[in-house]
């Protein structure tokens, strides 16, 4: 799944008023001076939220709708697929961040799910770098990665040190997809110094509106125990409806959060010091 300007006023003091200390007598440096108004009371910093919708690439149902969305996300581009570029174009042209949505091996599944290009264990460290570089190369305007699936290729640390030194040298920032508990995504890439962050909650796991609807209002109750959340949607069979519930909450989510780019997220807790 950034970092909101605190703006502090305050008013300056009136004009003195006639029995006002002689100059020889010196003023005094506490309390309210008489005439004067408090200082306003600074306002409050608004929450982030990174929305970033996964699966653009291959002209999926709901890009459109996506696109459409008066807020700023974080698109999520497949490489080697038919609108591949045409995706990540129409991405960078709304003003979102763009990252390549990696495909990597999931525990269940089969390969061929993946699409071109994927990550999967059984490829050596060549290949696997080979890959990656590839992928980002293909993905026009891309400032990092998040994996497509990946249950199985996110908890191999042989697999994942590869994507992420290469990730590191390339200057990308991570999204842990969390697609696996097991995932040494956010270990690896904390030791490595690597901007990262990790997926909150996934809106569309379920492809109905009732579902949706009610990962909507999970995502309203973290904001209220946390500063940043990430949530993911998807284009392709939910897009359409997850494009409608999200534009129906940001009235509501606007209330309390800015919607923010991927980006700022993961600069915000670089700069967060860890809570012991």
């Amino acid at each position: 799944m950034l970092i909101a300007l605190i703006l502090t006023a305050s008013i300056s003091a009136l004009p003195a008023a006639a029995d006002e200390p002689a100059a020889s007598q010196p003023p005094t440096t506490s309390g309210p001076q008489a005439g004067s108004l408090p200082p306003a009371p600074a306002a409050a910093a608004k929450k982030q939220i990174a929305i970033v919708i996964d699966d653009f690439g291959n002209n999926m149902d709901g890009t459109a709708e996506m696109f459409k969305l008066p807020i700023k996300f974080t698109a999520a581009v497949m490489p080697f697929l038919p609108s591949t570029q045409q995706d990540a174009q129409l991405a960078h042209e709304h003003g979102d961040e763009v990252i390549v949505h990696l495909p990597m091996e999931p525990v269940r599944g089969k390969k061929s799910w993946l699409g071109p290009g994927s990550i999967t264990t059984d490829l050596s460290d060549d290949e696997i770098r080979k890959r990656v570089n590839a992928a980002i190369d293909d993905v026009p305007y891309a400032i990092g990665i998040n994996n497509h699936m990946g249950s199985k290729a996110t908890a191999d640390e042989r697999v994942m040190n590869i994507v992420l030194d290469v990730c590191k040298m390339r200057g990308l920032v991570v999204l842990d997809s969390r697609t696996s508990h097991k995932s040494v995504v956010g270990k690896l890439a904390e030791q490595k110094g690597i901007l990262h962050a990790d997926n909150d909650l996934f809106f569309d796991d379920q492809y109905t509106y009732p579902h949706i609807s009610k990962q909507m209002v999970k995502l309203k109750k973290l904001l209220k125990s946390q500063e940043q959340t990430i949530a993911i949607g998807h284009v392709g069979p939910p897009g359409k409806k997850t494009a409608q519930v999200i534009r129906e909450a940001i009235p509501a989510i606007e209330q309390e959060a800015e919607f923010v780019t991927i980006s700022k997220v993961v600069k915000l807790n670089a700069a967060t010091p860890p809570v012991n």
